[in-house]
């Protein structure tokens, strides 16, 4: 029997890798939509490939182009944030693979968990901005939230079979990113190139920023808490470059379960898809005599401020978190046009909390009201706006 999925994302790295999975496995899952922003090339090859039922872009333009593009059989084109709705509610979808990057994809998720649609969630913003409603709402329509993130994945299949009262500590690992040894004083200089030049993972460029500056790992101590139901105390994490310890659990009897593998993305989005299955999936072996070492350290917060800013916006309250993932999205925006430098990524970001009084969010649209305002703000404290 087939599993009928929609991909928010289809161009990005991981909707990439999705597919890749998806045409090795053609017995075991069929598309039914997709959604991308402007890379019309790779989506008309997509289309042909899987013929999708809907395809959503950004904007009336791309889709009248993508109409002109496509040859043969021709699927609902749909645009805009209507058109993600569209794809992600789509009637015979049974799972979404959330893989737009940024805030951008908290409506389109929020309106599959709605239309009662399993999720495998690689857009981690989802929980950050808005962790207590999506989980409310997670319950509240009975669907299943699948971690496809590596870290997540890790704790995943390390709670696997065990108590949750028995976990003392979630360990989340981090490769340190292109400047993990990198002197102190040259930071403020580096360039959009080399913060681009991650050691271990091929990503897109907004998440290959967030790991320079270990963003990404705030976003993900934040997305643990809700995850996995478990208080910011309770949430670790370690640099590991050698990125072959996705992430770990400590348990109360000294216990520590890890899951191990070369960093592939395509493992955890396959055991998102396939949960409580496995399948090939053309990721190396890992060969553990021919590894080096690892080794691991506690994170230097003069390094990497943008994880000591995340544990305190989510010790701040619901909203703070929205505000500093909006300001992150301005901030390393600026920062690939070459208008602010890469140390002034966090520093814009504090600046922009700093103007916030956290509260409790009552809806999604108090959700999206937050981010407004947080990415004007950011632009302001940026001389942008």
């Amino acid at each position: 029997m087939t599993k009928k999925l929609t991909i928010l994302g289809s161009t990005g790295s991981i909707g990439v890798s999705t597919l890749e999975i998806v045409a090795a496995h053609r017995d075991r899952f069929q598309v039914v939509a997709l959604t991308a922003g402007n890379n019309l090339d790779l989506l008309c090859r997509q289309v042909a490939l899987f013929q999708p039922r809907i395809v959503s872009v950004l904007t009336d333009d791309l889709a009248q182009k993508l109409e002109r593009m496509l040859e043969g059989p021709k699927p609902e084109i749909h645009y805009g944030v209507e058109g993600m709705i569209a794809a992600a509610t789509a009637a015979e979808t049974e799972m979404v693979v959330a893989a737009i990057v940024g805030a951008a994809g908290l409506v389109p998720t929020v309106a599959a968990i709605r239309a009662g649609k399993d999720i495998a969630l690689a857009n981690k913003e989802t929980l950050v901005t808005a962790g207590r409603l999506v989980v409310e709402l997670v319950k509240q329509h009975g669907v299943e939230l699948y971690p496809v993130d590596s870290e997540h994945s890790a704790v995943f299949q390390s709670l696997e079979g065990q108590s949750r009262k028995d976990v003392k500590r979630i360990i989340l690992t981090a490769s340190g990113g292109p400047f993990l040894n990198r002197p102190l004083e040259e930071l403020a200089h580096v360039s959009v190139a080399d913060a681009l030049n991650h050691p271990n993972w091929s990503m897109g460029q907004k998440i290959t920023i967030d790991s320079a500056t270990m963003m990404n790992k705030g976003l993900e101590v934040i997305e643990a808490r809700w995850l996995f139901d478990v208080p910011a105390e309770q949430i670790a994490v370690n640099i590991h470059p050698q990125s072959i310890i996705h992430s770990m659990v400590e348990y109360a009897d000294g216990c520590v379960m890890a899951q191990l593998g070369v960093p592939d993305m395509k493992a955890p989005i396959a055991y998102a898809l396939t949960y409580p299955e496995r399948v090939a999936t053309g990721v190396k072996p890992l060969d553990l005599t021919a590894l080096s070492g690892l080794t691991f350290h506690q994170p230097d917060y003069r390094r990497f401020p943008a994880l000591q800013l995340a544990y305190r916006a989510l010790a701040a309250g619901e909203s703070m978190p929205a505000v500093m993932n909006a300001a992150n999205e301005v901030a390393v925006e600026a920062f690939l046009k070459g208008k602010i430098g890469f140390t002034e990524i966090s520093s814009y970001i504090e600046k922009t909390m700093d103007a916030h009084e956290p509260r409790a969010f009552t809806t999604i649209e108090d959700v999206l009201s937050v981010d407004l305002w947080a990415r004007a703000k950011g632009r302001e404290v940026m001389g942008l706006s």
